[in-house]
């Protein structure tokens, strides 16, 4: 009787992987966007909602401030599956509750016009006359460019003005004005399109597994086979039913690659594997939606920290701050320990079958 497969707990990864992605066409796109927020109306925020976490950008809050914003999730063509989307759908509304918050897939058709919406009814409430502008930010490759075609599409009936590929870093400096609407009793609406911005150093080194397997960093910065080591980790959390017609279920990131590799023909001399390019094959289906719904954050668990740091904040005062800071290293510390925990009983598993052999 075979035994039964048993996934990881957690994941184990190097603690040598890059932090960072902040390139400088993002720093200097930040500086522009900086000099440019007091002359826009409004921000549009693209986030991918596979990662409605992990996508989000600090660094737009100190750059933008209090401009009036809508958050935008892009993808939801991705998570192929209702029961997924409606689960988390109001979830990700509670992470910004004063903020609208629109869905969209990859061509937009429907939500495109929801949004347009939006826009046209706050351009009349912004200015009574001449043009509203719009500023659209996220980290790279969430979709900034697609949804500034397709707003444009959908409001002036025009083909897309803005290139867009799968790898990040297509737009690289702060565009013109884009027209998106144009109402002649009305503003004229106006978006600029911005290159996505990194955070200088990501500390979560899971983070940025995330992004890198969404593609908001290049596929060379971290090695493709640790990328589909972690898709592999979360495909058999939630649906490791998806590739079964290349290999059994297995934690074995490199055995299910060699198999991948055959059974797709991603061969090298001599017939051997092709190990990197099954990763990165394996990785881009997943990117496409072929391999599963699901989302990499849990977004209870960031609403849950949200709320229990709102109980912990100081009402005033520095002695109040500095406490606060203690309390969260404290925090910091017994979650490393706990990790330290779970990877150690991780460890201890896959080690016992060997051991009860001796």
């Amino acid at each position: 009787m075979a035994a039964k497969f048993v996934p990881r707990t957690v994941f184990s990864f190097s603690e040598s992987i890059p932090r960072s992605y902040f390139l400088g066409h993002h720093k200097a796109g930040l500086e522009k966007m900086k000099k440019k927020v007091d002359s826009v109306d409004y921000v549009i925020e693209c986030r991918d909602i596979r990662i409605p976490v992990t996508s989000i950008n600090p660094l737009f809050e100190e750059a933008l401030g209090g401009k009036k914003r809508l958050i935008v999730y892009t993808k939801r063509d991705l998570l192929n599956t209702n029961s997924v989307f409606r689960k988390n759908k109001e979830r990700m509304r509670k992470l910004d509750e004063k903020t609208p918050v629109f869905y969209t897939t990859s061509t937009f058709a429907f939500s495109a016009k929801q949004i347009l919406q939006q826009l046209k009814s706050d351009a009349q409430r912004l200015q009574d006359f001449g043009s509203c502008q719009v500023m659209v930010v996220g980290m790279p490759n969430v979709g900034k460019s697609t949804l500034i075609n397709c707003l444009r599409n959908a409001g002036v009936f025009k083909a897309k003005v803005v290139h867009t590929g799968a790898e990040p870093g297509i737009t690289r400096k702060v565009g013109t004005p884009i027209k998106i609407l144009d109402d002649p009793n009305r503003s004229a609406v106006y978006v600029l399109d911005t290159p996505g911005v990194f955070v200088p150093y990501m500390p979560d080194g899971e983070k940025m597994l995330k992004l890198a397997l969404c593609g908001c960093v290049k596929d060379t910065i971290i090695a493709p086979v640790t990328i589909a080591d972690y898709l592999l980790y979360h495909i058999n959390k939630n649906q490791p039913v998806v590739y079964q017609k290349w290999c059994e279920p297995t934690n074995d990131i490199h055995h299910f690659l060699e198999k991948f590799a055959q059974q797709t023909g991603l061969l090298g001399k001599g017939g051997m594997p092709n190990i990197d390019q099954a990763a990165l094959h394996f990785v881009h289906k997943w990117r496409a939606g072929e391999m599963g719904s699901f989302l990499l954050d849990d977004i209870q668990l960031e609403l849950s920290e949200r709320k229990r740091a709102r109980l912990e904040e100081p009402s005033f005062g520095k002695e109040g701050r500095r406490e606060a800071k203690i309390e969260a290293d404290k925090i910091a510390g017994r979650r490393r320990k706990e990790r330290k925990k779970e990877e150690q009983q991780q460890h201890d598993i896959e080690i016992t079958p060997n051991s009860m052999l001796k």
